[in-house]
């Protein structure tokens, strides 16, 4: 009687129902979770602290978050999403069954937790996860990095799935089970899509005169929110996974050659003064302290943000080329590396300045 008259009903245990896992296996791969929960079976927690250091918990657990701290429920699949290799021919897809790859002792970093930290933003669907997993596919085939020629044979297929597999696990920490060619007519007609495309042009050339106007004075609000989110989450991402790409990158096994020693060294010294760089960005909306910039040099700042974050998504592709490529042609990929970190460099740089005249003579 007395024990339920001084029980203190702020101290009950968190209520279990307050975070809905249904999603999770199937449209969702992971969620944001609140403190306090236990972690569903077979799903394992992701903690992301804010200096993008992250730690697994095993189902079962309950989710004890530290300050800063936040947490994903993640569920490990497999999960199965159809993927248009080529982007003019849609009809052609491949059926690819994936799953989250398990916590690997030997590395620092999982290479899925710090997708989570670096892209995530909230919850990681199946749909928008098939979409960027579609774009790195797809750009690795229109730059002959990867091929998937018409009339395929067994080994030219088995080449692709290497390929293929090696780029899935380094870009996004997942294991491909199986990839099928599959006919995706039934959904994807290409012929609607190129009258839709036609038609939204029609619109917009008929309506561009008298828009314009109404653009220049609606859109500023817009131009000054996007940028910042643009330029944002392209330094989040570069900020966090500058280092671990050069980690991999320092551990990745080359001939015993005094020049490729010293290629290799030199690659990693560039990268490493790009983060630097990248660690120590100006702010975006000023020129210098207590001074604004102009809404179109933060545009233009954003866009090289944007396109720092395209070379690092290439170089990511690339890292997963070199680990397959062993004893190959390393004088190209060695050349393709150049061009990526002088991209980094490039963009990086001109990020910083404030005036797009300055980026001119930099």
């Amino acid at each position: 009687m007395l024990g339920s008259l001084f029980r203190n009903p702020l101290r009950r245990p968190p209520r279990q129902d307050a975070f809905d896992a249904t999603l999770l296996g199937s449209a969702a791969i992971a969620l944001p979770a609140p403190a306090g929960i236990t972690i569903p079976a077979p799903c394992a927690a992701v903690l992301v602290d804010r200096g993008g250091r992250s730690r697994r918990l095993a189902s079962g657990s309950r989710i004890a978050a530290l300050d800063g701290e936040t947490a994903w429920c993640v569920h490990p699949g497999p999960y199965t999403c159809d993927l248009v290799p080529f982007a003019g021919a849609p009809e052609i897809g491949l059926r690819v069954s994936f799953a989250v790859d398990a916590s690997d002792p030997r590395a620092t970093h999982q290479r899925f937790d710090l997708f989570l930290a670096s892209e995530a933003g909230s919850a990681v669907d199946l749909a928008g996860f098939g979409a960027l997993a579609q774009t790195a596919l797809q750009r690795e085939l229109a730059q002959g990095n990867l091929e998937l020629p018409p009339c395929t044979t067994l080994e030219e297929w088995n080449t692709f799935r290497s390929g293929f597999n090696q780029l899935m696990y380094t870009r996004f920490g997942v294991t491909v089970d199986d990839c099928v060619p599959v006919d995706l007519g039934a959904t994807h007609d290409y012929a609607a899509l190129l009258e839709a495309r036609l038609a939204a042009q029609a619109v917009l050339a008929t309506a561009g005169a008298s828009a314009e106007p109404t653009a220049a004075l609606t859109a500023m609000p817009a131009e000054a929110f996007v940028p910042a989110c643009e330029d944002a989450r392209a330094l989040r991402r570069l900020f966090l996974e500058l280092p671990c790409l050069m980690c991999a990158v320092r551990m990745a096994v080359l001939p015993a050659d005094q020049v490729r020693f010293r290629q290799h060294q030199e690659l990693l010294r560039r990268l490493d003064l790009v983060s630097l760089s990248v660690g120590t960005m100006p702010a975006l909306e000023l020129a210098a302290p207590g001074q604004p910039l102009a809404p179109e040099e933060q545009l233009r700042r954003a866009r090289h943000s944007r396109r720092a974050a395209a070379a690092l998504d290439e170089a990511w592709a690339l890292l997963a080329r070199m680990k397959v490529a062993g004893e190959g042609p390393l004088d190209v990929l060695f050349d393709e590396a150049d061009r990526i970190v002088a991209n980094l460099e490039t963009e990086t740089g001109a990020r910083r300045v404030t005036h797009e005249q300055d980026e001119v003579t930099a």
